[in-house]
Parts: structure tokens; sequence; C-alpha cells
């Protein structure tokens, strides 16, 4: 975990070229509120330069700047978007192995892990400024007068999306690189022309602050207006709550705790013009093994990919499978045998921040004291003071149906296996399961009762999960176009959009029609020579870019 000197006269020692740390308007300033510094979640020991944190003028010299810049960076091409947003990928390619040191160092996670969310983050910002370059984001729609029409002639109506405005991110805890300062939801906020504000997360200061000069040096090389990034630091909640409520700033993206973003969507529903928050918070993604799927080696074989999968980077992933559905039968008894071996023989992994690890404990120790609750087995310890033992737990279908909060996350290798007597009994058991970004089948599609269940059973995941999967495990977000992640609440606070893939730019644009608007007065997506060449739905068809309308 960072900590902090309070410093509130804003004297750091050293100069804002020298302070590594806060951004405004792409310029680096000494911290106005005091500093922290950088802990090794392996050791507990601080380490690296002091990283500013800012004060309340700085703030709004951030989000000002952030307004101002709005019109300029929107007007760009799609051409010149796409120009930048490859230019942000190349710059923190181009960081090489200080970034990829500094976040090893930082979060604990392993250097492949880091690698090769390094290519995450900056494949998806190619693959954004992709979708930009093709136009199609601005879902540019004409239907032309019919002066002629009766009983009442029909006026010319020109649809286009522009971005909403300043858009504040909160780097996630658990992706250092591919949720935080360049990740995800600031690449989609960049991609759709909206300013961005990152808090970074005090956790990895100095690799968040690594990425946020690459960024910033591809505003001045693109030569936009500075406020187009920010990137700064703070201490405690009131950083974020004065960046949601301040009245610049039109949406807010989150990764994190179900209480953390539950107290922005407050601040920002408060506010006199409420603003979208895009909050990513719990999910337990549940799995559902169906007899057919446990015959034969099918108990060991789902065994040894499940505990994978529960313990993958100590569980710290929001697809950790967390509950898992495995029928009582003698094939479910040797599933959970299996599981409990590999579990008890596995060793904890340095956790992200002491909190995290502490709230991890917790989250056992509470589960653990439940007289439902079977605690089926209980991993090694690791090396240092923040890599706590996995763990595995087994309780019935109808205990968790009678008590909802035998569902909660824990967050890291921590997980509950759910006995069921019959699938189906699943369905209804599963109407008052939370909403999940994913939910799991596993299957045998040649067996007459699994296929029938499984057919029984979609809707309900339909209806709670944003990602369904047969087979396989959730660990794991593809970047692609048809990608959700998403899901119903308490997954995230607006089920109708993803973080993950080509459709997250969507969720910082609008709608805007124009009514008889002079040609010369038309955004270059809806004018009449087309002068972007972009595909246009003209009276409902898709008119290939280039041909007028």
């Amino acid at each position: 975990m960072a900590e902090h000197t309070p410093d509130p006269k804003g004297t750091n020692t050293g100069t804002a070229a020298d302070v590594l740390g806060p951004l405004v308007a792409c310029a680096p300033v000494e911290g106005g509120a005091g500093t922290l510094r950088a802990t090794d979640p392996a050791t507990g020991e601080e380490f690296g330069e002091p990283v500013g944190l800012v004060d309340s003028g700085q703030i709004q010299e951030a989000t000002r700047a952030a307004e101002q810049a709005l019109d300029a960076f929107r007007a760009q091409s799609p051409a010149e978007r796409a120009d930048f947003l490859r230019r942000v990928a190349d710059n923190i390619d181009a960081l090489g192995d200080a970034l990829v040191d500094r976040a090893v160092r930082e979060s604990g996670l392993p250097r492949q892990r880091l690698t090769g969310e390094r290519a995450r983050t900056t494949g998806q910002l190619r693959m954004f400024a992709d979708v930009v370059a093709q136009g199609d984001a601005l879902g540019a729609r004409i239907d032309p007068a019919l002066p002629d029409r009766t009983p009442q002639p029909r006026p010319d109506l020109r649809l286009a999306h522009i971005p909403v405005g300043p858009v504040v991110v909160f780097g996630a805890s658990n992706f250092p690189l591919a949720f935080s300062t360049a990740g995800g939801d600031t690449a989609a906020a960049l991609a759709a022309g909206c300013p961005v504000i990152v808090k970074g997360h005090n956790a990895h200061p100095g690799t968040a602050a690594l990425v946020g000069r690459a960024v910033a040096d591809a505003v001045r090389e693109s030569g936009l207006p500075g406020g187009v990034f920010s990137l700064l630091f703070g201490e405690g909640n009131g950083i974020g709550q004065e960046l949601v409520a301040d009245p610049r700033v039109k949406a807010v993206a989150f990764t994190g705790s179900r209480g953390g973003g539950l107290a922005l969507m407050r601040v920002a529903a408060e506010r006199p013009e409420p603003i979208p928050v895009f909050a990513e918070m719990s999910s337990v993604n549940p799995v559902f093994v169906l007899p057919g799927a446990l015959a034969g080696q099918g108990a060991q074989d789902l065994a040894g990919a499940y505990v994978a999968s529960l313990t993958l980077g100590s569980g710290q992933f929001c697809t950790n499978p967390g509950l898992v559905f495995v029928p009582s039968t003698p094939d479910g008894d040797r599933f959970v045998e299996a599981a409990a071996r590999l579990v008890a023989d596995a060793t904890g992994q340095t956790m992200l921040t002491a909190p995290i690890a502490a709230a991890f404990r917790d989250g056992v120790e509470a589960l653990e004291g439940r007289s439902e609750v079977v605690l089926r087995a209980r991993g090694g310890e690791g090396e240092g003071p923040n890599a706590p033992a996995p763990a595995l737990a087994e309780v019935s279908l109808a205990d968790l149906t009678a008590d909802p909060r035998l569902s909660e996350e824990v967050f890291g290798a921590a997980g509950t296996v759910v006995r069921y007597p019959d699938a189906a009994a699943l369905p209804a058991a599963l109407e008052g399961l939370e909403g999940q970004l994913t939910a799991t089948l596993h299957a045998d599609t040649g067996d007459a009762d699994d296929l029938a269940a499984a057919r029984a059973l979609l809707p309900v995941l339909e209806r709670r999960a944003g990602r369904v999967l047969f087979g396989g495990w959730p660990t794991g977000v593809e970047v692609t176009h048809a990608m959700v992640h998403g899901g119903p609440f308490p997954a995230t606070s607006d089920g109708r959009g993803t973080s993950v893939g080509s459709l997250a730019l969507h969720r910082f644009l609008r709608p805007v029609s124009y009514q008889d608007m002079p040609d010369a007065l038309l955004p270059p997506a809806l004018r009449q020579d087309n002068p972007w060449r972009l595909n246009r739905r003209v009276e409902g068809t898709v008119v290939p870019g280039g041909d007028p309308a």
C-alpha cells in the first residue's frame, strides 16, 4: 500500500520536473497536498520517488482545462484521432523494461503477466484507433427532406454521435496497466473524443506516472490542447468525490469495490446535473457443472482446471470463479475431493496491497465461521506479509438460496462449491442471484438430460450475466469487437455497456439530431459531400463511404 506524508502547504522537496507524479493538462506539477511513496507488497517496504498529491485548486485546474479542450479535441477527423491513439500506444511501448520493472515491484504481479498486460494495453489502444478510423462509431444517419409528402412535409433530419464531455477514470488496483492510466476506460473515452482526467491508483503511482507521461507526450505530439489529459493522485475518498461532483465532468468510469462504486454513484446522482457512472464493482462469476460433464475423467480434469483458474494471480481477477455449482452425486464428490487436494497443496501468492490481503483473510474467516459452511481445504501461506493461503468452502444449494450472503465475493483465491440435488432445481434457485460479469456452463451436449438442463438454465444466466461461457473458465477477457465485460447490477452500475471491446466507446457518446441545418453548418460526418468518406445510414439503408447523401 502506498503511504503519504501530509504537506498541506505544498512544499514538496524537488521541482515539478523531478518529482514523479501528477500531470495537470499534461504538465508536471508538484502536489499541493503532500506526497506518497509506493510500497512493495512482497516485502512491505516503501521505495521510489515521492509522488505528489493534488489539492482542490489543482483538481479544478484539471477539470477546467478538460472542458476547454473538448471542442478542439472532438473536432479531429477520424484519421487524426486514430493517429493520436496509435501515438499513445507507441509511446507506452517505448517505455520498455522500465515500465514493467516498476509495475512488478509496485503490484507483486509476475513479470510475464505484466508484459502481457502491457501488450493488451497498447493492443486495445490500436484496436480503438482502427474503430475510430472506420468512422462507424459516429453512427451517422440521414433522412432527407420530403417536401412533397402529404399531409405534412418531412424536414431534413441528420444524426451523429458526439462525445459527452470530460470523463474521470479511476485506475484499478488489480490491473496496473490494462485497467488504469491508459487502460480500456481511458482508451475508450479518448476514442470517443472525450478529454480524460485519471485518478491514479495509489498502490502503483510510479507505473501510473510513467504511462501518464507517455499519454501527455502523445497529446503534445498531436498538437492537441493539454487539457485532453490529466493524471491526479490524492489521499482517501475526497479526491474522487470532488472530481465526480465537479460540474465540468460529464461521465465517470470506475473499476473497484462495490462500496467505492456505490459512493461515486451517490455523488453523481446528487449533483444538480446527474451524470452516468460506469462502475464495475462485484461479481462471483458462477460456474455450473452439470452431471454429464463429470463422467469418466471429467471430475478430475474439471477440478484441476477449476483450481488453476481460482488461484491464478492470487485470485485477483474480477472474473474469478467464486461459486461453482456441482451435483450431489458420487462424481460430484470426486470433483470436490480432487479440488480440495489441489487447494490444500497450493501456496498463497503476493496480493496487490496489504489492505486487499487483510480483507481476503477477513472474508475467509467470516465464511469459515458460518454454521452452514464446510471449509474443505486451506492452502499454505506464501512468502512475505501479503500472501494469504487459498481456501475452498462447501455449502448446499438450499442454504445458499436461504441466505444470499453466502454468495458474496471474497476477492482473492477463495472459492465456494455449491452442491445441488438435481439440475432441475437450479433455475428457480438462481432467480435470486445477483448480476454477474460472467456465468459458465459445463455440460455433455450428447447427454439428453444435460442438454435439457442447459436449455432451462440459459434464460436465467442471460438475465444475470454479461458474458455466458460454455466450457472453459471465466478468467481471461479477450479484447475483441464481440466481447462484453459488463453485466447487471452489482457487477456493473449499468449493464447496457461493456468496459472491454470496441463497444466500450459508446458509453461516452450521445446522439444529436440536426433538423433542416444548412450544409455549411453541419458536422463533417453529415455533410452532403461526406468529406470523411464514412459509411452512413440513409433512409435506413447503409450507404458505403464516398457516396453523397
